[in-house]
């Protein structure tokens, strides 16, 4: 395994201040994933939450496990070889490289995030397989120019990339802005492209008031949408069966709906662009 020469740029620049005062979301996730890159105050900020809705660890591994379903089936039976994984996360276990690279070593992936927390790890996500390519932009999602500029440092844009955007548009404000961020993205990959989300959405009442305890003491605040919303960022591109889907039933082989697990209130999909 050797890095890319691309990444160990990254992990010289100078890092921005980490806030340890507020909790932060890609903190408390590695929190509920059982990871070591958090501070009190999103351990105190994550058992909040969890002492209001209980199943939040269970969604969160679930969003995790669809992704590594989703990234392992875009690099087998779909042939991507390319991933652009905005809005990335902390590193842990099975990131986007290590699961598109034990199918395909040749995947080049390039993340996508703006957390200094994060920027601050990203060596672990830089790591390649010498046949493939790994890199790391520091930017906020919504600046797709920057984004598309840097990526193609590593990807080649002229052929099929998988867009991933898991637990992200949920933070942008509202539901037109959301699609705004999506498609100045997706928009200029070719077809044959993928899409990917994963999201929380507003079927538990439960969950909702959770994430609005959450909205008043963290930061960045998020938004929870329909599953018909969360369907709507498809419009135009050809779903992957089974469809948009309640997280915890993406891809789990051919089991009758009756011996489906009970829906936790997160939306999940996966699309082609034609």
């Amino acid at each position: 395994m050797t890095d890319s020469s691309q990444p160990a740029e990254a992990e010289q620049a100078p890092l921005p201040d980490i806030d340890t005062t507020v909790a932060q979301s890609a903190r408390v996730w590695n929190y509920w994933l059982g990871g070591k890159d958090n501070f009190a105050v999103d351990r105190e900020m994550g058992d909040q939450v969890e002492a209001q809705f209980p199943s939040i660890v269970a969604l969160a591994r679930a969003s995790r496990a669809f992704q590594i379903r989703a990234v392992r089936y875009l690099a087998g039976e779909a042939g991507i070889r390319q991933f652009l994984d905005v809005g990335t996360g902390l590193p842990t276990a099975n990131n986007t490289h290590e699961v598109a690279q034990a199918v395909a070593p040749e995947s080049r992936i390039v993340y996508v995030e703006s957390d200094p927390m994060v920027l601050a790890h990203a060596r672990v996500l830089l790591i390649s397989h010498p046949l493939g390519a790994t890199a790391y932009v520091d930017a906020d999602a919504r600046d797709s120019e920057t984004i598309l500029r840097e990526a193609q440092k590593t990807l080649d844009l002229s052929k099929p990339v998988a867009l991933i955007m898991c637990g992200l548009l949920a933070h942008v404000p509202t539901y037109d802005d959301a699609l705004g961020v999506l498609h100045r993205l997706l928009d200029p990959l070719p077809s044959g492209s993928y899409f990917m989300v994963s999201d929380g959405n507003n079927t538990s009442q439960e969950y909702v008031e959770a994430i609005n305890t959450w909205n008043q003491y963290a930061n960045p605040q998020y938004h929870p949408r329909s599953p018909e919303q969360i369907a709507g960022y498809f419009e135009g591109l050809e779903l992957v069966p089974p469809g948009v889907v309640p997280i915890n039933h993406w891809h789990l082989g051919d089991r009758p709906a009756d011996q489906l697990p009970p829906a936790l209130p997160g939306t999940v999909g996966v699309g082609r662009k034609p």
